[in-house]
């Protein structure tokens, strides 16, 4: 089932034989503080997840460091089995010390390895997308990387390859040992630092999927003080966060959107920003919010 919102936002083909809506959902806040640990609440985040379903949101990212294990076991646990459309993407290459830290894990081995564990734990045969995500330089080849990831796809285990946290260069590189279905950089009204990026994607056909969409708390942001999506906003009936989802929408025919929460009543605002309809005037405002390849600390 797809609700009318959702279904506003479009469709995109994903790979060769994937097409989802873009509107999707990011699952890490169903993870305790600072991504670590379990929610407080278990059966809220239950209800989240097959709400997401019933509002026709058919990609759901994820990944086994959120928690770590935590929400990947909770995608299982709410959604199985598994409807026919459902696309889950997910995310190797670091883990989670005692401390919380995030930590580069991108030896061959151990990418095989994380997959075997992705899939073990979302109890798949096959995982829709993988992303390759980069936290730090390890001496250790992109081509050795996507190696193993490629092995993957041959053995069946891997649909589509995806890069996470990535330069310009590195997708570049990373496209000359294999085709890249999609990448996730940071990406949204406030931060376009990623702009050559996602026009280099947009040119491959490949799919750009903004992580924090919604800025990292726009309540202590510059954008807030500046009243620009405020304005925008109170004009479209909206609230702020919709009219930024939309300005995405928007902006390239190739992002998708998972824009993330623990709370069923953020998912249905969220959801209904892709039936948020932006004027030119409206669009002309939020893109002199800054400049591409700027945040917006930048421009003032």
């Amino acid at each position: 089932m797809t609700s009318a919102s959702t279904a506003l936002g479009g469709e995109f083909q994903l790979g060769a034989d994937l097409t989802v809506n873009r509107l999707g959902f990011g699952a890490m806040q169903l993870a305790g503080p600072g991504v670590y640990g379990p929610l407080a609440d278990h059966e809220r985040a239950i209800r989240v997840l097959r709400r997401a379903v019933e509002l026709g949101i058919d990609h759901i990212d994820t990944s086994d460091f959120y928690g770590p294990w935590v929400v990947n076991e909770l995608i299982a646990e709410a959604l199985r089995p598994y409807g026919d459309n459902l696309v889950l993407a997910t995310k190797i290459g670091a883990y989670r010390d005692h401390q919380a830290a995030w930590l580069p894990l991108n030896h061959p081995d151990a990418l095989r390895a994380q997959a075997h564990d992705n899939l073990r734990r979302l109890r798949l045969d096959a995982l829709d997308l993988v992303y390759l995500r980069h936290v730090a330089d390890t001496g250790i080849s992109l081509a050795d990387q996507l190696g193993a990831l490629a092995e993957l796809r041959e053995q069946g285990l891997v649909r589509n390859i995806g890069l996470s946290n990535v330069s310009v260069e590195q997708y570049a590189e990373a496209r000359q040992h294999t085709e890249i279905a999609a990448v996730q950089n940071l990406y949204n009204v406030v931060n376009r630092t990623s702009a050559e990026l996602l026009r280099a994607t947009a040119d491959d056909g490949a799919a750009f999927v903004p992580f924090f969409p919604l800025g990292s708390g726009f309540a202590d942001s510059r954008a807030r003080e500046d009243g620009v999506l405020h304005a925008v906003a109170q004009r479209r009936g909206a609230t702020q966060a919709q009219v930024s989802l939309a300005w995405l929408l928007q902006r390239s025919p190739n992002i998708l959107l998972i824009p993330g929460t623990s709370s069923p009543e953020h998912l249905e605002e969220n959801t209904a920003a892709a039936g948020v309809a932006l004027t030119a005037e409206d669009i002309a405002e939020l893109n002199a919010l800054v400049a591409e390849g700027e945040t917006l600390e930048e421009a003032h």
